[in-house]
């Protein structure tokens, strides 16, 4: 068994995407497995902040400016690369699904 102290945020984080991907090949939805990625991220960012926290009621908006925060920078990084080294996209319009709980950004 190896050490977990080794692995680094990056390793952890690309095992969530493998199966993310994996999920979306699944789904034919990318837009529905980024949905219930954030909702499960949020979930266990919640039970983190409670298990943290000497009290999380007292401590609540100071944990949602924190995550938020660590989120909002970890986005921006990623859609700076995003623009820099655009994905190359498979038409996937035959599969596609419509999905009212997913917001499109259209320009």
């Amino acid at each position: 068994m190896t050490d977990a102290s080794n692995t680094t945020i990056f390793e952890l984080a690309d095992q969530f995407i493998a199966l993310a991907n994996q999920l979306s090949q699944q789904e034919g939805d990318v837009g529905k497995v980024g949905t219930a990625l954030r909702f499960a991220a949020a979930r266990f960012n919640a039970f983190e902040a409670a298990i943290k926290s000497a009290d999380l009621g007292a401590e609540k908006d100071s944990a949602l400016e924190w995550f938020s925060g660590e989120y909002r920078e970890m986005l921006n990084d990623n859609l700076e690369d995003h623009i820099a080294n655009p994905p190359v996209m498979q038409d996937t319009s035959a599969n596609a699904v419509n999905d009212d709980s997913v917001q499109m950004f259209k320009g």
